[in-house]
């Protein structure tokens, strides 16, 4: 099994998107609007609330506060590949 990169850097960027850069150098673009359906990520359709989006200690997610967070293997898995 394959081991998840763990993310070094993220971006929030217009319009609901995530640029993360993995630990392998491998940057991917991750489009969040597609989790403003579920209940537990309602806040993040709140631009300002949006860009307040932070790496995690150990590179191990994307977190806005201590309930909405993104795994790195979610991220990696669906993110799409960026140069």
């Amino acid at each position: 099994m394959d081991k998840t990169p763990k993310i070094v850097d993220a971006d929030a960027r217009k319009p609901f998107s995530l640029v993360v850069l993995f630990d392998n150098g491998i940057k991917k673009e991750y489009d969040c609007s597609s989790l403003f359906s579920r209940a537990e990520f309602k806040m993040i359709s709140d631009r300002t609330f949006f860009k307040s989006a932070h790496v995690d200690c150990g590179g191990y997610g994307i977190s806005w506060n201590d309930e909405i967070d993104i795994s790195e293997y979610e991220l990696w898995e669906n993110g799409k590949t960026i140069s």
